[in-house]
C-alpha cells in the first residue's frame, strides 16, 4: 500500500486518484465469500431460465439474490461508517455526510 498517501487512512488516494479503502483481511474475505456464492446464486438462476424452470421458481431465486447482494450492501455499509465516515468526520470533511446520505438514498431505492 505504499503507493497511497498517508493523510487518511480509510479513504486513501492512489496515484491513479481513485479512493481506496483500509478493510481488514477478515472484513474482505467475508466479503468475498458472500459476492463468490452471489455469483453461483446468478449462474443457478440463469441455467433455470435456459431449462424453462416455472417462473415462479425462479422469482424466489432472484429474491433471495436480492437479498443476499442487501447483505453484502448493509456490512459495507456498517463498516463505512465505522471506519472512512468516522475518520473523515475527525478530520473536519463534513462533505462525507451528503456522500453517505446520497449513497443510503440510492440504496432503499
Amino acid at each position: 500500500m505504499d503507493e497511497f498517501n498517508d493523510s487518511c487512512p480509510s479513504c486513501q488516494e492512489g496515484s491513479d486518484g481513485q479512493r481506496y479503502s483500509h478493510h481488514s483481511e477478515k472484513t474482505i474475505h467475508e466479503l468475498v465469500s458472500r459476492m463468490n456464492r452471489i455469483e453461483g446464486q446468478i449462474r443457478g438462476i440463469k441455467g433455470m431460465i435456459e431449462r424453462h424452470v416455472y417462473c415462479d421458481d425462479i422469482l424466489n431465486q432472484i429474491a433471495s439474490a436480492q437479498s443476499a447482494l442487501y447483505g453484502v450492501a448493509k456490512l459495507l455499509l456498517e463498516n463505512h461508517m465505522k471506519s472512512c465516515v468516522v475518520e473523515q468526520l475527525e478530520a473536519g470533511d463534513r462533505e462525507v455526510i451528503d456522500e453517505v446520505v446520497k449513497t443510503i438514498f440510492k440504496l432503499m431505492k
